[in-house]
């Protein structure tokens, strides 16, 4: 038959690229398809005279009853799509396992790598100059090395070329996240050519292979091949991503990057000499993430569908917040909790100094942050987007933190409860949570391509402000366990009196019946709040909405999970509710395939 190539393909190589488009095509942005085809439009182009001289000199061969019949440059058509198609599905899944990864996170330069790094980099030139040098030898010596040979001095000049510009930032990238989409194309091709070989859909002839085989009828060299290839579609989507993170984390380099950034910027940002890394930003940001995936693995994973510079300063600000929140959770006295606090208005007087030195220089915010904070706190606060922020939100959230003091006194617990009623639950859920939604809002603004009118702008400050209540409600009912552990209770006290309890019934025992109606009430508030603000976010920018109702959905799942265990006594971990990782990613591709 005409049509066996072609059917190879219908049966093997097209509905795994269909399913990974299924799954990912939530989480597809125009930048992920720009660096897939980027890579196709390479990989076709630098396979196609290789390809070609294999067949013109008898290396590969194609029976005529196993091809449709047109040819370019002697490569059948259905060869042609094949390298097409291998490079869409390998790429497509190293897209989905890298989605969750901050690349940021994974920059270097010399003068921050160990010696084992500048080892493995050294080997890998070392093992690819060699395979090289050898698969010279064996296309001069000719026979039964030759396809060996040909398939080693195509492709190790390209490994080399990428490996030398990113195998730095490739070897520090999650192994997962590099090894899988290579080993698992690989090995599936390889069951599809031992499939093929053994119909006589495509050979290789006599005299130029070894005639060794991994099983059945799998030459070693195809098996290479594959492997190779893969190999080099990886180490592509490594390159781009390297060079879109260079874009990405040094603004003072590239103050502005298209959506889509052309392949000159793309080089640009891929040769600029890493001596002019900023590696205090990128060890800022490592600090940024570690806290994020401590404190927040439901904003991790929404995290992961921000686009590039805004996902950084998502994540410095949220680290922000959380490094000043544990300034002052870890303080043993009031006092030394006010301090803190003083601190860190100060710190915020001198960012938004109103004088002629506004913004004030990054030395001197460097100078303050030493002499005033530890080092776990630097640079949090020293990375801190303020430029792009507003001074009002930042300093209510001080006023948040001054609300918590009362708890640290041990001596107080028994009588200072600041949540009274209904209005100090929602100034607190204001001071602590809404003012955080307004500046994520305003990174939003400051990022996307597309500008909102103020009244727009407006709107969807103030529902920022009511889900940033919701999300606090939620955050309240799920550490109820954890909070009265640390002698704290957010329960309004009136709630508490009118089921004739007191807080410290709360700290001795959370888990009674009447608390957990307590935290019911207190999530139907929550949802309240939900449904009032969450029609606004239609009027976002479509670039952001997606990601933020992700960022959203996925907190509110946890209100979700403690409805759904009203009635189960059984005790969870550390007294939380936890939303398992599947169900937190199916909310993800669920929201987002509705956007």
């Amino acid at each position: 038959m005409a049509f066996d190539y072609a059917l190879v393909h219908v049966k093997y190589t097209i509905p795994p690229a269909i399913l990974l488009t299924f799954v990912l095509k939530p989480l597809l942005t125009k930048l992920d398809l720009y660096k897939s085809f980027t890579l196709i439009l390479v990989a076709f182009f630098s396979t196609l005279p290789w390809d070609s001289y294999l067949i013109r000199h008898g290396v590969w061969t194609y029976p005529p009853d196993a091809i449709a019949g047109p040819r370019l440059l002697g490569v059948p058509a259905e060869e042609l799509f094949f390298f097409v198609i291998q490079t869409y599905i390998t790429s497509m899944l190293y897209i989905l396992l890298n989605k969750p990864i901050l690349h940021a996170q994974f920059l270097t330069n010399q003068h921050n790598l160990s010696p084992t790094l500048r080892w493995i980099r050294t080997i890998g030139q070392a093992f690819l100059i060699g395979c090289f040098a050898a698969s010279v030898s064996l296309v001069r010596k000719g026979g039964e090395g030759t396809y060996l040979g040909l398939i080693l001095i195509w492709a190790c000049p390209f490994a080399l070329l990428t490996w030398s510009f990113s195998g730095y930032f490739l070897i520090r990238l999650p192994l997962f996240c590099v090894a899988t989409p290579i080993i698992v194309p690989t090995v599936y091709l390889w069951v599809v050519d031992e499939f093929a070989l053994g119909r006589g859909t495509w050979a290789i002839e006599p005299g130029t292979k070894l005639g060794w085989c991994v099983w059945g009828s799998l030459e070693i060299e195809e098996a290479l091949f594959f492997l190779a290839t893969n190999t080099l579609i990886v180490f592509g989507m490594v390159a781009i991503d390297r060079g879109l993170t260079v874009l990405y984390t040094f603004p003072n380099s590239f103050p502005v990057v298209p959506k889509l950034p052309s392949p000159s910027l793309l080089v640009k940002a891929a040769f600029l000499d890493p001596k002019r890394y900023d590696m205090a930003r990128v060890k800022g940001i490592r600090e940024s993430v570690n806290i994020l995936k401590r404190k927040s693995r439901s904003f991790y994973l929404a995290s992961s569908v921000f686009p590039g510079s805004l996902r950084i300063d998502l994540v410095l600000l949220y680290s922000f917040c959380r490094v000043a929140d544990d300034l002052i959770d870890n303080s043993h006295t009031e006092s030394e909790a006010l301090a803190w606090i003083k601190k860190l208005a100060s710190y915020l007087d001198l960012v938004y100094s109103p004088d002629s030195q506004y913004p004030p220089s990054t030395s001197t915010i460097r100078d303050f942050v030493r002499e005033n904070f530890p080092d776990t706190a630097r640079s949090a606060l020293q990375l801190l987007p303020a430029k792009l922020l507003p001074s009002g939100p930042l300093y209510e959230l001080l006023e948040g933190f001054k609300m918590d003091l009362s708890y640290i006194d041990p001596k107080a617990r028994d009588n200072r409860f600041p949540i009274k009623d209904e209005a100090a639950l929602k100034l607190y859920a204001h001071r602590v949570a809404a003012t955080v939604g307004e500046l994520c809002l305003r990174l939003v603004f400051c990022h996307s391509a597309t500008k909102l009118s103020s009244d727009t702008e407006s709107v969807l400050v103030v529902a920022a402000h009511t889900m940033g209540h919701a999300l606090q409600y939620v955050n309240i009912a799920r550490d109820i366990q954890v909070d009265a552990e640390m002698g704290r209770v957010y329960l309004p006290t009136n709630w508490l009196k009118k089921e004739g309890l007191m807080p410290q019934d709360v700290i001795n025992n959370p888990n009674q019946p009447k608390v957990e109606g307590l935290r019911q009430r207190l999530l139907d508030r929550a949802f309240g709040e939900y449904e009032l603000s969450r029609s606004a976010m239609s009027t976002l920018p479509k670039e952001v909405r997606g990601p933020l109702i992700v960022a959203i959905e996925s907190y509110m799942e946890i209100g979700r999970v403690l409805r759904e265990r009203v009635g189960n006594t059984r005790r969870m971990r550390k007294g939380r509710a936890t939303v398992p990782r599947l169900r937190r990613i199916w909310v993800a591709w669920k929201y987002l395939l509705a956007e």
